[in-house]
């Protein structure tokens, strides 16, 4: 029999796909614009789709190849009967996440145009049909995270105390294909981005998304790719890995709880879908206002409302104990972590705050102190978000052990993480809104469309460039509670394998300290390889762009550039560097465990975390607030447009384009696929 609470999640699940359903076909009945519009949005879509097909294509070839690795560990560790359930779990998970960024790929490349036609009446309208779109994929991938997680563990037997342990697979089959598809998209869009503005706006001197540029349409492809399907895979694992994270270390307490503590991680989930869709309906475009203004008030009613879900919802599963307040106390933890991170991204990313008014500021004496000044924001953005974790981390502890029961502080951080993960849905609605409303700004920029249409358009831009700085805030912030809930996961499984206590990682040993100065050295070694990879994918698409340039009919206006040349280039690259850095992150931990043992990989996967969550910040944030000093000139500060002040802000954007979307948003992943890597295959490192 199923529980309650799992036909709760169902139930909840299908409510979002049918809203979904319906804001998809209200969405597609409108209007596409004008034959110009058309025409650009149809050449973004066919990019986009055509690298989708063939990156997923290597991916799945991958993933294959790591069942049967998985299937054949299990099976030669003793364990068959665990052999062939976690092999199909990590492909359950790993098709699950490429649906997952299909769909938000999918959504974007469709709604693009729509918006794109709705800015030349209204900008009330045009952020209506953006946010909408990036609903539809926050909805679809949420609730196919929490249905996966919850029909995975039905199918396994739905076991309370064993079943959470082998469908860990579809956490790192999850966290598997997110790290190739972040990773490939985000080299693919910053490749792109990059040739485009160095050649276009440096050398040439034309505006972005000049229709004469032959990389404009490679780059608006890469939005989707990237900051798209990448972003919705990202989010699909967290989901789906913390859950299954909370759920191990809700088997510890299953004499207290019983199936309750294990089921609710997904239950709150739920629920915080539920408070996602009120948030989302709340959301109402208006002529002449400030976009952020409409989309903060319905974060903040999604915030409120899942707070008073996450009340009722402790009590419903946990109230068994006299204390269980203090859970709820530590669910708001997460919830105010949330909205904590979302405010200090925003103070190093918005041109309205000190930091990117110094790099604007900065920029009149030329690109090197535009540089300095970038970085060294990056690196004091490390400070505020750690005190944050560490503040949060401790305060959920403590609530923990207030209840008063044994394993209570660990699970008080777990309660914490799920809080944090209540708003998902509508943080990734957020983050879509972003690419599509770019995406929009630049078919309306290439079919030449009146200027009142361009004003219209860029305000929404801007915005989105807010909501996807924020986003990779949640999503580090997040991810950073995420791993230490999967660290206490991975220790647990451990002894459980074992036999004996595993609850003290001792650094002083000198395999462990070994284990953890290379897991330091994989997160610096893996963000070189992804900048890197985009240096040499740009090199190509920069002379492709060159050579088209020399002819002046194209530069004239009277030729079309060969869009399709440079979407070609852009893809091969991005699929051919995309696969070294990958195989690095998931080989190098399994030699680790297996030469070291599970000790040395524990102080692998503490130390690896760490340096992943505060390089990620560095990169983050340092590429935001690169990118809009650069857009806070282009308003008219500091000379506006075609100033000195404007090309150096573009050469410092240009080096914080790979380190916010490509090295930046990939570590995410990293940790968690560490993570969930050493969970699945811990039988090797005994």
């Amino acid at each position: 029999m199923i529980d309650f609470a799992l036909l709760i999640v169902i139930a909840i699940c299908v409510i979002a796909l049918g809203l979904a359903a319906v804001l998809t076909r209200n969405l597609l009945s409108q209007d596409q614009g004008t034959p110009k519009m058309r025409e650009v949005a149809d050449a973004i879509r066919v990019g986009a789709e055509a690298f989708i097909k063939r990156q997923y294509s290597t991916i799945a070839m991958l993933a294959i190849v790591f069942a049967v690795v998985i299937f054949a560990v299990y099976y030669l560790t003793n364990q068959q009967p665990l052999a062939l359930a976690t092999a199909l779990s990590f492909i359950v998970g790993a098709a699950c996440s490429a649906v997952a960024g299909v769909v938000a790929m999918w959504i974007a490349v469709r709604t693009n145009i729509r918006t794109a036609a709705a800015a030349q009446t209204s900008d009330g309208k045009a952020l209506d049909f953006s946010f909408r779109g990036g609903a539809i994929s926050g909805l679809i991938i949420t609730s196919m995270s929490l249905l996966g997680v919850s029909l995975t563990y039905i199918a396994l037997g739905a076991d309370p105390t064993h079943t959470p342990f082998v469908i860990i697979g579809f956490g790192f089959g999850a966290s598997f294909v997110a790290l190739f598809a972040q990773l490939g998209g985000g080299i693919y869009t910053k490749a792109a981005d990059v040739g485009a503005d160095l050649v276009g706006k440096v050398e040439a001197g034309i505006p972005e998304d000049d229709v004469r540029n032959p990389a404009t349409i490679a780059d608006l492809v890469g939005d989707n790719v990237g900051d798209c399907a990448g972003r919705g895979a990202d989010l699909f694992e967290s989901t789906a890995a913390e859950n299954i994270g909370a759920m191990i270390l809700g088997v510890a307490l299953f004499p207290i709880f019983g199936v309750n503590g294990i089921l609710f991680p997904i239950a709150m989930c739920a629920l915080g879908l539920l408070a996602s869709m009120i948030g989302i309906l709340s959301v109402r475009g208006k002529d002449g206002a400030d976009p952020m203004d409409a989309m903060n008030r319905g974060y903040y009613i999604t915030a409120i409302i899942s707070a008073i879900f996450l009340y009722f919802g402790v009590q419903w599963l946990l109230g068994s104990i006299p204390n269980w307040i203090y859970f709820f106390l530590a669910g708001l933890v997460g919830i105010a972590l949330s909205v904590a991170f979302l405010r200090v991204t925003l103070f190093y990313t918005d041109h309205n705050y000190r930091p990117v008014k110094e790099i604007a500021d900065a920029s009149e004496t030329g690109a090197a102190t535009n540089i300095i000044t970038g970085f060294s924001v990056g690196l004091e953005t490390t400070a505020v978000p750690a005190i944050l974790i560490g503040i949060s981390l401790l305060l959920s502890y403590w609530f923990g052990t207030m209840t008063g029961i044994t394993n209570g502080g660990l699970y008080g951080t777990a309660v914490a993480t799920i809080g944090m993960l209540m708003v998902c849905a509508y943080v990734l609605t957020m983050d879509t809104f972003g690419p599509i409303a770019d995406n929009a700004g630049g078919i309306v920029e290439m079919s030449q469309a009146p200027d009142e249409v361009r004003n219209r358009m860029d305000k929404l831009d801007a915005a989105g460039n807010t909501t996807k700085a924020l986003t990779k805030g949640y999503a580090i912030g997040s991810a950073s509670l995420a791993v230490f809930l999967l660290f206490n996961a991975y220790m647990a499984d451990i002894a459980k394998l074992t036999g004996k206590a595993f609850e003290v990682v001792n650094l002083a040993s000198v395999p462990v300290f070994v284990g953890a100065l290379l897991g330091a050295m994989l997160v610096f070694l893996f963000a070189s390889l992804a900048i890197r990879a985009v240096s040499k994918t740009a090199q190509s698409v920069i002379g492709a762009v060159r050579t088209q340039f020399k002819d002046p009919a194209i530069m004239e206006g009277s030729k079309k550039p060969d869009y399709a040349a440079v979407i070609d280039i852009t893809t091969q690259g991005a699929l051919k560097n995309m696969v070294l850095p990958g195989i690095l992150v998931i080989g190098f931990p399994i030699i680790i465990g297996i030469t070291m043992k599970y000790e040395a990989l524990a102080g692998f996967l503490m130390v690896a975390t760490i340096t992943g969550i505060l390089l990620a910040l560095i990169l983050n944030n340092s590429g935001g607030a690169w990118d809009n000093a650069k857009k806070f000139i282009e308003t008219g500060a500091h000379g506006g447009k075609k100033s000195e002040a404007h090309k150096a802000a573009v050469v410092g954007d240009t080096l914080g384009d790979p380190f916010k979307d490509t090295a930046g948003p990939s570590l995410h992943v990293l940790i968690k696929l560490l993570a969930t890597l050493t969970l699945v295959l811990a039988p090797l490192f005994i």
